[in-house]
Protein backbone atom coordinates (compact mmCIF):
# COMPACT_ATOMS: atom_id res chain seq x y z
CA UNK A 1 0.00 0.00 0.00
CA UNK A 2 1.76 3.32 -1.21
CA UNK A 3 2.08 5.54 1.42
CA UNK A 4 2.84 9.49 1.36
CA UNK A 5 3.81 11.24 4.18
CA UNK A 6 5.06 15.08 4.34
CA UNK A 7 7.23 17.09 6.13
CA UNK A 8 8.82 21.22 5.96
CA UNK A 9 5.99 22.73 6.73
CA UNK A 10 5.98 25.95 9.73
CA UNK A 11 5.25 29.13 10.64
CA UNK A 12 6.99 31.78 8.49
CA UNK A 13 6.97 35.53 7.65
CA UNK A 14 5.88 37.13 4.66
CA UNK A 15 8.87 36.62 1.88
CA UNK A 16 10.57 33.82 3.56
CA UNK A 17 11.13 30.51 2.58
CA UNK A 18 10.22 26.79 3.11
CA UNK A 19 11.08 23.03 1.90
CA UNK A 20 8.20 20.51 1.93
CA UNK A 21 9.12 16.97 1.69
CA UNK A 22 6.96 14.20 0.95
CA UNK A 23 8.54 11.01 1.32
CA UNK A 24 6.87 7.90 -0.91
CA UNK A 25 6.81 4.38 0.37
CA UNK A 26 4.63 0.98 -0.26
CA UNK A 27 5.57 1.07 -4.46
CA UNK A 28 7.74 1.98 -7.15
CA UNK A 29 8.13 5.46 -6.72
CA UNK A 30 9.39 5.86 -10.62
CA UNK A 31 5.86 4.20 -11.60
CA UNK A 32 4.16 7.57 -10.48
CA UNK A 33 3.70 11.20 -11.01
CA UNK A 34 3.51 13.11 -8.30
CA UNK A 35 1.95 16.77 -7.41
CA UNK A 36 1.39 19.52 -4.51
CA UNK A 37 -1.87 20.54 -3.63
CA UNK A 38 -2.88 23.21 -1.27
CA UNK A 39 -6.17 24.06 0.24
CA UNK A 40 -7.01 26.67 2.84
CA UNK A 41 -9.83 27.20 5.15
CA UNK A 42 -12.98 27.83 3.14
CA UNK A 43 -11.75 26.63 0.23
CA UNK A 44 -11.33 24.26 -2.38
CA UNK A 45 -8.60 22.23 -2.54
CA UNK A 46 -6.17 23.01 -5.95
CA UNK A 47 -3.39 22.38 -7.26
CA UNK A 48 0.08 23.72 -6.82
CA UNK A 49 2.41 21.92 -9.26
CA UNK A 50 3.15 18.82 -10.75
CA UNK A 51 5.99 17.00 -11.92
CA UNK A 52 6.22 14.03 -14.38
CA UNK A 53 7.92 10.86 -13.99
CA UNK A 54 10.69 11.60 -15.74
CA UNK A 55 11.25 14.68 -13.68
CA UNK A 56 11.25 16.24 -17.00
CA UNK A 57 8.00 17.74 -16.77
CA UNK A 58 6.91 20.00 -14.53
CA UNK A 59 3.79 22.60 -14.46
CA UNK A 60 3.17 25.34 -11.69
CA UNK A 61 -0.19 27.10 -11.13
CA UNK A 62 0.19 31.10 -11.85
CA UNK A 63 0.06 32.25 -8.43
CA UNK A 64 3.05 30.22 -7.56
CA UNK A 65 5.35 31.11 -10.64
CA UNK A 66 9.01 32.05 -10.10
CA UNK A 67 8.67 31.35 -6.38
CA UNK A 68 8.15 27.59 -5.76
CA UNK A 69 10.06 24.55 -6.97
CA UNK A 70 8.96 21.00 -7.49
CA UNK A 71 11.84 18.65 -7.71
CA UNK A 72 11.72 14.71 -7.08
CA UNK A 73 14.57 12.48 -5.96
CA UNK A 74 13.71 8.40 -7.45
CA UNK A 75 17.26 7.08 -5.42
CA UNK A 76 15.47 8.49 -2.16
CA UNK A 77 11.83 8.05 -2.94
CA UNK A 78 11.39 11.75 -2.41
CA UNK A 79 9.44 14.61 -3.89
CA UNK A 80 9.87 18.40 -2.72
CA UNK A 81 8.47 21.40 -2.84
CA UNK A 82 11.14 24.48 -2.50
CA UNK A 83 8.43 27.75 -1.70
CA UNK A 84 10.30 30.81 -1.79
CA UNK A 85 8.55 34.97 -1.48
CA UNK A 86 5.91 33.40 0.94
CA UNK A 87 2.58 35.48 0.82
CA UNK A 88 -0.13 35.29 3.32
CA UNK A 89 -2.25 34.11 0.90
CA UNK A 90 0.01 30.83 0.49
CA UNK A 91 -1.65 29.91 3.83
CA UNK A 92 -2.80 26.35 3.51
CA UNK A 93 -2.36 22.90 4.26
CA UNK A 94 -0.36 21.20 1.45
CA UNK A 95 -0.65 17.99 0.45
CA UNK A 96 1.22 15.81 -1.61
CA UNK A 97 -0.12 13.08 -4.19
CA UNK A 98 1.01 10.18 -6.43
CA UNK A 99 -0.54 9.39 -9.57
CA UNK A 100 0.10 6.05 -10.94
CA UNK A 101 0.46 6.43 -14.55
CA UNK A 102 2.48 4.68 -17.33
CA UNK A 103 3.48 7.45 -19.36
CA UNK A 104 6.49 9.48 -18.11
CA UNK A 105 6.15 12.33 -19.22
CA UNK A 106 2.03 12.93 -18.08
CA UNK A 107 1.42 15.39 -15.31
CA UNK A 108 -2.23 16.40 -14.21
CA UNK A 109 -3.55 18.97 -12.32
CA UNK A 110 -6.90 17.20 -11.82
CA UNK A 111 -7.50 15.90 -8.18
CA UNK A 112 -9.41 12.94 -9.29
CA UNK A 113 -6.78 11.52 -11.24
CA UNK A 114 -4.34 11.02 -8.17
CA UNK A 115 -4.53 7.73 -6.91
CA UNK A 116 -2.89 8.33 -3.15
CA UNK A 117 -2.73 11.07 -1.18
CA UNK A 118 -0.64 12.53 2.13
CA UNK A 119 -2.25 13.86 5.20
CA UNK A 120 -1.22 17.25 4.55
CA UNK A 121 1.31 19.43 6.03
CA UNK A 122 0.54 23.39 7.24
CA UNK A 123 1.96 26.56 5.81
CA UNK A 124 1.54 29.75 8.00
CA UNK A 125 2.55 32.88 6.64
CA UNK A 126 2.52 35.44 8.72
CA UNK A 127 2.18 39.44 7.73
Amino acid sequence: QVQLLESGGGLVQTGGSLRLSCEFSGGAFSGYSMGWFRQAPGKERESVAEISRSGSITDYADFVKGRFTISRDDAKNMVYLEMNSLKPEDTAVYYCAADRNPKPFHITTTLDAYDYWGQGTQVTVSS
